[in-house]
């Protein structure tokens, strides 16, 4: 009984028949290998899916591999038919054949893993394209649409886990390819989109833009109109084009202190865009990050440790009564980088003035209390925008995280040390929070670019790789999701990359895809990778047996190429008109000629003491008072100028002193002489 036979002729509704299973000895079938052949004309290549139906089991697969066939034994038989001349036409036309190896995606029943059986080869249609890569297992309320198969007219949504992309069962994405071609931003950013859009959970995410405008521009709509195609694919996969309805952008301020490190800076974009400046507290828990190694011994770190437990987690320190009688003070606040650097300065001076035992302080010798005062001493230089003296803070919305917010870092201008502090204090924070339960989300995304270059794999063990690693090894458990970025995967850490549960891959130079990583993939799936159009990826997923081409459409963003075009970041301005400017956001009406006035009224005329200038800016913007009271408050935190009065001795008249008949015997001085005194004669001189 053959294959029709035993559907009792009722034909199913199939595609047509492209082929047939063909098992040699040579080249047999196995439980997740199968060959078949097909004529020339089958509209099939590497990547497309296929189903071989016999009448007890069914097979899915994709093909990974093509030969092509003909009956000449060799090259040399088709030559001397031809006498070697290829315009010939030869006499007997052969027939060609072509033989395609294809990978198991899926049996059914599963319980038979058997070898593939001789049976009839169809192309997918919608339907298998579901049952192949498992999607019918995932819930409708956790399907994540990533993109779209093809196949000829086919075109059937390809969707991912949320339980496996996001967390608990699995989770991270790593996406790989070379810069500029492989599209990796904005793979990155249409899944984002894809994930807003159909995630019943609370979810955020959490940008680091470490290269010129790459997510500056998210709130933006696309600069280029989308094709229908295009837009078709957004249809099917039920998905809005359109941008992101909040982002909030976060820069540190450069090194003047007034004026942000970011390219978003147009004044049509300033609305979302906020200071970051932190504190002594905010700081001092990462000090690792931005001490020198070789500085960080036992001694050292046993007197950090003090310094937090004891000094600056109390907000205040109680020097003894020995230390009173040697004229400390009672009770010093420590609650910013000034304060603490006031009360290294008490300890120091009572130690190396000899009131103090030796040359020790609470068993802590004067050489490491000298050697960290130094180290955290220049912080608030070297981090100048970054690293406040003062009290003034400027943060992310920690515990209030928005659902459907993107949070952006741009860090892209700063300098390593500013962005390794900056990624370790941060996904630190998210880390604490969300295991407290107390962030606002239930789940949020991390994207990070270039982790070539924030979590090598050449074995130099940073705190930043530290934390990256342990966000892919617990970080699914607490709803926190590593996407992470790069052009050269074989360069990144291996516990991150293999922690990634789903991976795309755009298009990879040669040279990389030589390396011992990409030994996974067959020959003929490899070159195709590195030949890969921009909008095209390989995934791998836990549901897919094999790793399947997807196309997906450009996100409904601007590119940041097209956004600093449109949007050129604002020259840096003078000091007065960037306080102006930093004031404009919670009173638009200011003008800045009322802020000038405003500081010249406290300063007056000369050169300006930008430091308590500075700290009036970040106190006001920190009180948030109503727009009508912004000029107000911040000209009385203005520090008053003392004016010094200047007092020129006009040059008295010596007739006040000298009578007229004054012959240099010093009578005309007598009442300016003291009492008893009498002039010496000639003699005694």
């Amino acid at each position: 009984m053959d294959w029709q036979e035993a559907t009792n002729g009722q034909m199913p509704v199939e595609p047509p028949m492209i082929g047939r299973v063909v098992g040699t000895e040579r080249a047999p079938n196995t439980a997740f290998h199968f060959y078949f052949w097909a004529t020339p004309e089958s509209p099939i290549g590497i990547g497309t899916l296929v189903k071989v139906q016999s009448p007890t089991r069914t097979i899915w697969g994709v093909i990974i591999e093509g030969f092509g066939y003909n009956d000449a034994q060799s090259p040399m038989f088709d030559f001397l038919g031809s006498d070697g001349d290829p315009t010939l036409k030869p006499p007997t036309e052969r027939r060609e054949i072509r033989v395609y190896q294809a990978a198991v995606l899926r049996h059914e029943p599963e319980n038979l893993a058997q070898p593939v059986p001789i049976a009839p080869v169809y192309l997918a249609n919608k339907q298998d394209v579901e049952m192949s890569l498992r999607m019918d297992a995932i819930p409708e309320e956790r399907r994540i649409p990533v993109g779209i198969y093809e196949s000829g007219d086919l075109k059937a949504p390809v969707y991912v886990d949320s339980d496996f992309l996001l967390g608990p069962e699995a989770g991270h994405l790593n996406v790989t390819g070379t810069s500029g071609l492989a599209a990796k931003t904005s793979a990155i950013e249409f899944t984002l989109i894809s994930i807003f859009q159909n995630i019943p959970k609370k979810v955020a995410a959490l940008c680091f833009n470490v290269k010129g405008g790459d997510l500056l521009f998210l709130d933006q709509p696309a600069s280029r109109p989308m094709t229908e195609e295009q837009l078709a694919i957004y249809d099917q996969l039920g998905i809005e084009p359109k941008p992101f309805e909040r982002v909030e952008f976060y820069s540190p301020y450069k090194n003047d202190r007034v004026n942000l490190a970011t390219l978003r800076t147009h004044e049509l974009l300033t609305t979302n865009v906020h200071p970051l400046l932190w504190g002594l507290r905010e700081v001092m828990r990462y000090t690792e990050v931005v001490m020198n190694r070789d500085d960080i011994d036992v001694k050292a770190d046993a007197f950090l440790q003090f310094l937090r437990q004891r000094v600056i987690d109390p907000g205040f320190f109680e020097f003894d009564e020995a230390e009173l009688e040697a004229g400390l003070p009672d009770k010093v606040s420590v609650t910013n980088f000034a304060e603490l650097i006031a009360w290294f300065n008490h300890v120091l001076n009572y130690i190396e003035t000899g009131k103090g035992r030796g040359s020790t302080w609470r068993s802590y010798a004067v050489e490491t209390i000298r050697k960290i005062y130094n180290r955290l001493a220049n912080l608030t230089t070297r981090f100048a925008g970054l690293v406040s003296e003062s009290d003034a803070i400027f943060d992310l919305p920690w515990g209030d995280f928005q659902d459907r917010t993107i949070y952006v870092i741009d860090i892209a201008n700063l300098s390593q040390e500013a962005q390794d502090l900056i990624f370790t204090r941060v996904i630190v924070e998210l880390r604490e929070r969300m295991e407290q339960q107390k962030l606002g989300v239930d789940h949020v995304v991390v994207v990070v670019d270039e982790l070539n270059q924030h979590a090598p794999a050449s074995g130099r063990d940073s705190y930043v790789s530290r934390t990256l690693r342990d966000i892919c090894a617990r970080g699914r458990y607490l709803g926190l999701t590593l996407f992470g970025a790069q052009q050269f995967r074989s360069q990144v850490d291996k516990q991150i990359v293999g922690n990634c549960s789903t991976s795309f891959y755009g298009r990879i130079e040669m040279e990389e895809l030589a390396q011992g990583m990409y030994q996974i993939f067959d020959p003929a799936v490899k070159e195709k990778v590195g030949a890969l159009s921009p909008g095209e990826l390989l995934v791998r997923h836990p549901y897919f047996t094999q790793p399947i081409f997807v196309n997906f459409p450009p996100p409904a963003v601007m590119r940041g190429q097209d956004g600093l075009a449109q949007f050129p970041a604002a020259a840096q301005e003078p000091f007065e008109r960037a306080i102006w400017r930093n004031l404009r956001k919670l009173a638009p009406q200011l003008t800045p000629n009322q802020v000038l006035d405003a500081i010249h009224a406290r300063q007056g005329e000369g050169d300006l003491q930008q430091e308590g200038i500075i700290a009036a800016m970040n106190a006001t913007l920190m009180n948030r008072p109503s727009a009508d009271r912004v000029l107000t408050e911040f000209q009385s935190r203005i520090p008053q100028r003392v004016k010094i009065r200047a007092v020129v001795p006009s040059e008295p008249s010596m007739s006040k002193f000298v009578s007229d008949d004054d012959d240099d015997d010093g009578e005309g001085f007598g009442d300016l002489l003291p009492k008893g005194y009498a002039p010496r004669s000639e003699e005694e001189l």
